[in-house]
């Protein structure tokens, strides 16, 4: 590539230049070779070609989504020796031949599907960083133009580096269907998970009232502050369900964020012509359901694929004019990269466990 295909901040009247360092360190891994197959690498950074963007990573954040590439357990292909991670933030330093809509200086994330920009998800849209693609886990990422949204101004990069996967996911939760959540409905956050208590802060953002769950005593009141108007303590009351329903004077919720693999649970929390966000399964069972709990109540259930950049985009609206944070739980240097996947993996954090790249 020739030195004038790139655009640097020299090329524009009130920019300054950040060239891209002569070197870039990335872990990398092989789909089920686990957190231990995690390898860090020195190499050369790629400049950008057409319609490219390179981006210097300040932050990431992990989701179980990443768990499950290492453990060989995603549900779509994954490259070898794939940079691992979804979620990520930083800021521009090049960009390559086209690009208009993005200059060096901007501070950026990037949609977890680049090709998804807005409508139905189909199949050409498949292809998802840090699976098929490499993601985020590196010093600079080289991603499309198209791909990028701007990080909301009162957001730290730590803490966009939450929204790709987790928030986005939670807001195409209650709104994807159509006409979404409305003031007035009651929605179901299960567990306490970086999706969950994403969907508790924006349902209540939207009008909601909230019923949480979650296994551990030290989280209700938490999830209380977040905004929760009621907290079921599944432990404690194992046919959580019916108490769902007699918090709601039995009619049951409006919509269900399902981030447990709980579906009969959710089924029978459920109101006539309720909706189930069905997010997926964090023990990766999937019992069998009966029929019958759908037809009971003529439920709408719907698969969670994240959701497409034009949702990205209204989310961080709406974050924007709320000034809304996201919740984060620890933060490790991009040196423990493998320790910050132990934690998020073992110790039940209550929100996104982050890796600040620089």
């Amino acid at each position: 590539m020739a030195d004038n295909d790139l655009i640097t901040l020299a090329d524009r009247d009130d920019a300054m230049t950040a060239p891209l360092p002569p070197s870039v360190r990335s872990y990398r891994v092989n789909s089920g070779d686990g957190i231990a197959g995690l390898r860090l690498r020195t190499h050369e950074p790629l400049p950008p070609g057409i319609g490219e963007v390179a981006v210097a990573v300040h932050a990431v954040s992990l989701s179980f989504r990443d768990l499950l590439v290492l453990r060989g357990q995603y549900v779509l292909p994954v490259k070898s020796d794939v940079i691992p991670v979804s979620e990520g933030a930083g800021q521009v330093i090049a960009v390559g031949p086209g690009v208009r809509r993005v200059r060096p200086g901007d501070r950026v994330t990037a949609a977890l599907f680049p090709q998804w920009l807005d409508g139905p998800l189909q199949p050409s849209y498949l292809p998802q960083l840090g699976g098929s693609l490499d993601g985020m886990l590196t010093e600079l990422a080289v991603l499309p133009e198209q791909a990028l949204v701007p990080i909301p101004e009162h957001l730290s990069y730590a803490e966009a580096a939450t929204l790709p996967c987790a928030a986005v996911t939670a807001w195409n939760a209650l709104t994807g269907d159509g006409p979404g959540i409305q003031p007035g409905h009651t929605v179901l956050a299960t567990g306490s998970g970086g999706v969950s208590l994403f969907a508790v802060q924006l349902a209540t953002l939207l009008g909601a009232r909230v019923i949480a769950t979650t296994g551990q005593v030290e989280k209700e009141q938490r999830l209380r502050d977040l905004g929760a108007d009621e907290v079921v303590n599944y432990r404690a009351v194992p046919d959580w369900p019916a108490a769902v329903r007699d918090l709601t004077g039995g009619r049951g919720v409006d919509r269900v964020v399902d981030t447990a693999g709980t579906l009969e649970q959710s089924l029978r929390s459920l109101a006539v012509n309720g909706h189930v966000a069905f997010v997926g399964s964090l023990s990766g069972d999937w019992p069998p359901l009966d029929p019958r709990l759908l037809f009971g109540v003529a439920a709408t259930v719907r698969a969670l694929a994240v959701g497409s950049r034009a949702q990205f985009l209204k989310l961080n609206e709406v974050i924007t004019a709320h000034q809304l944070r996201p919740v984060t739980d620890r933060a490790f240097p991009f040196a423990q990269a493998a320790e910050a996947f132990r934690h998020y993996e073992s110790a039940r954090p209550f929100g996104k466990v982050v890796i600040e790249v620089r």
